[in-house]
């Protein structure tokens, strides 16, 4: 059977860190750019994810939850049964970070100085707006040596490399929390009650069956309902069958 895991944040701040999880994937794809539209797409997606850090304090709160990683390891320390060796690579690492996050200035703050960056943002955001008779200086940059190109995209993925890893290992850390248990779902829908410290509903569930999940919620209580992805001859797209799956509340 074919299957997928479905993500859903029940606060705002998980909410941003998986959006900003894909952007960082999408980024990484710059590494092995070769065609014009591949930097271009590159470009657009930094773009995207610096508007997206302009919006919310993110320094601070990834911080934060580097610092209660590190209060959690110390106490996971005294544990008889603990893998100290994996304990204290782990350990090592979230103070690393703390350090790098302490020193730094805000999310990429040197990269919106950067005088390419800067000069281009803007028509980014029209559409289209990336002709080389909109921005002969990216057309310029485009046309310089491929190595010279891979260098300074490394440069720029460097600028935010601290705030990646701290938020991999946080997002690492919150998964972890919850293990996969058997659910139903009676004619397509299931309802649960969040736990104080839940914050991401992970669901594993077929993708050969015809349908997918969809949640809505808060952090007192969710909703779970499969939905169709092809309608039925009525036009519903409502799962009216029992559906099996995987839940996970970390």
């Amino acid at each position: 059977m074919s299957q997928a895991i479905y993500e859903f944040p029940l606060n705002e701040k998980v909410r941003t860190y998986l959006r900003l999880e894909q952007l960082f994937k999408q980024l990484e794809q710059g590494k092995a750019a070769v065609e014009d539209w591949e930097y271009i797409n590159f470009l657009d997606c930094l773009f995207t994810l610096l508007d997206l850090t302009e919006r919310i304090d993110l320094r601070n709160d990834v911080l934060k939850d580097i610092e209660l990683h590190e209060k959690n390891l110390v106490i996971w320390s005294k544990h008889p049964n603990i893998d100290e060796e994996a304990l204290q690579f782990a350990l090592k690492k979230i103070l690393r970070l703390r350090e790098s996050l302490r020193t730094n200035k805000k999310v990429g703050a040197e990269l919106k100085e950067d005088r390419l960056l800067s000069s281009i943002r803007q028509r980014f955001s029209i559409p289209g707006g990336t002709c080389s008779f909109d921005l002969p200086n990216l057309h310029y940059w485009l046309q310089q040596p491929l190595a010279f190109k891979k260098q300074q995209v490394q440069a720029w993925l460097d600028e935010l490399m601290p705030i990646q890893q701290s938020m991999e290992v946080t997002l690492s850390f919150l998964r972890e929390r919850g293990r996969f248990t058997d659910v139903n779902a009676e004619k397509g829908f299931y309802q649960g009650i969040a736990e104080d410290k839940n914050e991401l509903i992970r669901v594993l569930a077929a993708t050969d069956q015809g349908y997918y999940p969809m949640l809505s919620g808060n952090k007192y209580r969710y909703a779970i309902r499969f939905t169709l992805f092809v309608a039925n001859m009525n036009g519903s797209s409502a799962v009216d069958s029992t559906v099996s799956f995987k839940l996970a509340c970390c």
